[in-house]
């Protein structure tokens, strides 16, 4: 398979150098370009892997034409999108109208109701790319869309514990947390400083089969989590995300309610609220005398989560609670992955929240290639059968786990091994 990143950033250079590891010898990774805005940035991650496969170019992702270029001088057979999903658009009609598979780790950004964004949808996360299916499915190409950590792996959690694990399923919840921090910062950003702002203070989703999609408040109904690894218990909160549009389109069927909860922690939050108190947040006014956004200037001054990624300590868990019955028993488990940044920053040279998102396209694109898993149209991870997926992973040395929590199937489990040896 021959692949064109563009956008060496974090995630871009992780999923970089995670491929390269991963295929030295080139069984199904024939090339991947190595493209940026920043043809410095690029040619630093191209030097650092050191393979000819991985030659660095420069583009301008919001240039059709530029795109256009560099596709018809490499021809690859996928595009991977690892830019901040303000790009996608362009980059996926790009892929689109030369003929290629496209891929990317978060959908297009919503758009919030005008004048009651806490009640009612607009413009939602994905509609500009699930609106575009049947094109892309007649021209028998593939989008996979949404295929980081969360979304994309949280997804292939939740179709595996459906089909494993449940008879019926109440509800699917995506949590995401962790205890990283940084010596000498008080507030860092583990990713994209834009992204985090956008899904954190943009109205949240809740999917219930009988509302369908609605918003609520930003960081409302407070939920206490306990994490496993020595992550230990946090307070989580509602965020807008991915999986609430993402799974209900090819899951809905199988469960009665999705959501998304994010340990976001009461002195991010703060910040968060303060940036927007002060129009911080801004991404369309400018500041006097400048062309810059406020925004534009957080994203300046604030800690740069590549710089930082050496300073940080602690891990990051991702995981899928699922609740239903099986055998006729309530149960409910908690799939996840967990990541500690000192170990990713040995083994790839990349901090934990940029690695744990990483993996998950590098998996995909080894499934694609080797034809584990096919298709055509807008699809997400969830579409496709989990099983490789899972199994892949563990060869990769990516940690999948799974907690029985407390149910009337686990009692029943417990008490059935205690039985079972004497």
């Amino acid at each position: 398979m021959k692949i064109l990143l563009v956008g060496t950033g974090g995630v871009g250079e992780a999923a970089a150098r995670i491929a390269a590891q991963r295929d030295p010898g080139g069984e199904w990774l024939e090339q991947m370009v190595l493209s940026d805005y920043s043809l410095e940035r690029a040619s630093e991650v191209s030097a650092k892997i050191g393979d000819p496969r991985f030659p660095a170019e420069k583009v301008d992702a919001r240039n059709t034409d530029d795109l256009i270029s560099l596709i018809e001088k490499y021809r690859p057979d996928l595009l991977f999108n690892a830019c901040d999903p303000s790009f996608n658009e362009n980059l996926f009609d790009a892929a689109y109208k030369c003929g290629i598979n496209y891929m990317d780790m978060a959908l297009t950004l919503s758009v919030p109701h005008p004048t009651d964004p806490y009640h009612k949808t607009n413009i939602k996360m994905g509609d500009y790319q699930f609106a575009k299916h049947g094109d892309w499915e007649k021209k028998g190409l593939l989008a996979l869309v949404g295929t980081g950590m969360d979304p994309g792996g949280a997804n292939v959690f939740a179709r595996f514990a459906a089909n494993h694990f449940f008879d019926e399923i109440d509800e699917i919840s995506i949590k995401d947390g962790g205890n990283l921090h940084a010596e000498g910062y008080d507030i860092t950003f583990g990713f994209s400083i834009w992204t985090t702002i956008d899904e954190c203070l943009n109205p949240p989703f809740i999917w219930e089969k009988e509302k369908g999609i609605y918003t609520v408040e930003p960081f409302s109904d407070p939920e206490l989590f306990t994490f496993p690894d020595g992550i230990g218990e946090q307070e989580l909160v509602n965020v807008e995300h991915e999986e609430l549009v993402m799974i209900p389109r090819f899951m809905g069927d199988l469960c009665r309610k999705v959501t998304f909860k994010y340990g976001l922690g009461a002195e991010f939050i703060t910040m968060l609220k303060n940036l927007r108190a002060l129009r911080l947040d801004d991404k369309h006014g400018k500041v006097r005398g400048t062309n810059l956004s406020p925004r534009d200037v957080v994203g300046m001054v604030a800690p740069n989560p590549v710089e930082v990624a050496g300073k940080m300590k602690g891990k990051v868990c991702v995981g899928t609670q699922v609740t239903g019955k099986k055998a006729g028993m309530d149960r409910k488990v908690f799939i996840y992955q967990t990541t500690d940044t000192e170990e990713s920053m040995r083994r790839i040279g990349c901090g934990a929240v940029v690695a744990q998102t990483a993996y998950n396209p590098v998996l995909a694109m080894e499934l694609l290639a080797t034809g584990q898993w096919s298709g055509k149209g807008v699809q997400g991870p969830e579409c496709f059968d989990p099983d490789p997926y899972i199994r892949l992973a563990d060869s990769y040395d990516f940690y999948i786990g799974m907690m029985e929590m407390e149910s009337e199937y686990k009692k029943a489990s417990d008490k059935k091994a205690v039985l079972a040896v004497i």
